[in-house]
């Protein structure tokens, strides 16, 4: 009994902290997503875009509504099931700026690097590059939606973080 107190007055605390926090539900999301990502569940990932996403990438050229995005994931990302992908944020440079019109809040611009890693089945996984990117989230209906993606800068891993 003497734990279990302790652990309901935690759990209150952080939902406190989360209904304060305007941005709690976009990093939330933003880590949802990634899990999913990890994990190459495309229901996953797709759940968190909205119907008139737009993705833009450096390298692969743009990306239109939520039917193409999930296409590409199924195809691309996750089409080959013994290589895949694993992303890992770089934390220090992760930010979230709230978008607010009059006393409302509408979106969020969340931005950052990231490095990934191969994972090709049978070998050791591997360091393979860095990128930076900048998320519009919306709040539409109660809920939020990555609506605008950009995936750019991409490099080496090795580069030296950003000054």
């Amino acid at each position: 009994m003497n734990k279990v107190v302790p652990l309901i007055v935690a759990m209150l605390a952080a939902g406190q902290a989360f209904a304060q926090d305007p941005m709690a539900p976009v990093l939330g999301g933003d880590q949802q997503f990634w899990k999913a990502y990890n994990a190459c569940d495309v229901a996953g990932m797709a759940a968190w875009f909205s119907e008139d996403v737009e993705f833009y990438h450096d390298r692969g050229g743009a990306t239109l509504g939520h039917a193409a995005l999930v296409e590409t994931l199924k195809t691309r990302l996750c089409g080959n099931p013994d290589s895949r992908l694993r992303r890992a944020a770089v934390d220090a440079t992760v930010r979230v700026f709230p978008l607010i019109t009059g006393s409302s809040l509408y979106g969020a611009v969340l931005s950052g690097e990231h490095v990934f890693y191969v994972l090709d089945a049978g070998k050791p996984e591997r360091l393979d590059g860095r990128a930076r990117f900048t998320h519009l989230w919306l709040l539409k209906d109660g809920a939020w939606r990555m609506t605008r993606v950009l995936s750019y800068d991409h490099g080496p891993a090795e580069r030296p973080p950003p000054k």
